[in-house]
């Protein structure tokens, strides 16, 4: 996810929107109300779309209108009179931070969009993220990603437990857990909790019961 968003307003202008999307080098962008709240996504295919649309409009117009325009009537660029409320793709297809990436992609490619605002519990604008983001998830090595659940994994331990039992071992992406946690440890929360780790493409879970402590 990317923290620092390029956004637009509600009244943010055509070519306003046109520069920040070249500028910035990106193929769309949230629009937002004035509590941040996502009311849609603008992107380049709304740009061109309605591009389209005014000129097969203007273009059948010129046809019928035979009266030649003066050199120095200047006319505004088709589509600038819209703003970003009137461009913008709504609702936007959003996702939580506590979201799997695996999740994520699911949605990108069930609902053909290419980017996803990232809100919180009241819909609130704190990130976005690209299919380029969710590509570099899935990149990491395996070392990278046995690092992360194995941090994950011991969070989940409580202070007075160990979680020496357990052994993790990772093969492109695919985590295999086993062992014999001890009886208190939360054998669902710590395979929910290796699924959240990022790059995770599978979870195998090969615990057995622990055994109960002598104290």
């Amino acid at each position: 996810m990317t923290s620092e968003v390029v956004l637009a307003r509600p009244d943010t202008s055509f070519e306003e929107l046109a520069r920040m999307l070249s500028t910035h080098r990106i193929g769309g962008l949230p629009v937002v109300d004035d509590d941040d709240k996502v009311m849609g996504v603008v992107s380049r295919t709304d740009l061109a779309r309605r591009l389209g649309c005014l000129g097969r409009h203007e273009s059948g117009r010129h046809r019928m209108a035979r009266t030649p325009r003066r050199p120095d009537d200047r006319h505004p660029v088709a589509g600038s009179a819209l703003a970003a409320g009137e461009l913008m793709t709504s609702p936007a297809v959003t996702v939580h931070p506590e979201q799997r990436v695996v999740d994520a992609a699911r949605i990108m490619e069930r609902r053909h969009v290419n980017r996803l605002p990232v809100v919180d519990e009241e819909d609130r604008l704190i990130g976005i993220t690209t299919r380029r983001d969710l590509l570099r998830v899935f990149l990491r090595t395996d070392a990278e990603i046995l690092a992360d659940v194995a941090g994950a994994v011991s969070g989940r331990a409580p202070a007075a437990h160990r979680v020496d039992g357990l052994r993790i071992d990772v093969r492109d992406g695919m985590v295999t857990v086993a062992g014999s946690p001890e009886p208190d440890l939360d054998a669902t929360a710590l395979i929910r909790a290796t699924w959240r780790v990022d790059g995770v493409v599978g979870v195998v879970n090969r615990l057995t019961a622990g055994r109960e402590s002598d104290h």
